[in-house]
């Protein structure tokens, strides 16, 4: 009997896990706001004010973040630096892969919704984000 608490316990895990579709990476357009970081030792870091956002783009896999900051009458400040990705799929799991003049990196989907994804890093990293609710005072 035990042997089938353990096998009912092991599918209900393997249930929960969020897989990442291709149909669901259109959720990725929009504005984004960290939430939390999630260290390898298990800490976290909670973002209870952002004062810059990412706004991401994609389009045929390939797409762009930018960091913008949100005003108060509903309006974005920009710069135009922007970090270019591509999206690979690989066994199953998407990949954001980046590369600017300075850098290169490599971002693993771990989920992803309409309001939250979340992005690991090579350095085992989990990002939090959730969806930007711009504040709009008039």
């Amino acid at each position: 009997m035990r042997y089938v608490y353990i096998i009912a316990t092991l599918i209900s895990l393997a249930g929960c896990q969020n897989k990442v579709n291709k149909s669901d990476l259109p959720y990725l357009n929009g504005y984004w706001e960290i939430e939390k970081v999630s260290f390898p030792d298990g800490t976290e870091k909670e973002y209870t004010v952002n004062t810059s956002i990412d706004y991401i783009e994609i389009n045929d896999l390939k797409g762009y973040r930018k960091k913008v900051q949100p005003k108060f009458n509903g309006t974005y400040d920009t710069s135009n630096d922007a970090e270019l990705f591509t999206i690979y799929e690989n066994e199953g799991v998407f990949t954001l892969n980046y590369k600017t003049d300075l850098s290169e990196w490599h971002e693993k989907i771990v989920n992803l919704s309409e309001n939250s994804f979340t992005v690991l890093s090579e350095e085992n990293i989990k990002y939090h984000y959730k969806r930007f609710e711009p504040i709009n005072i008039e």
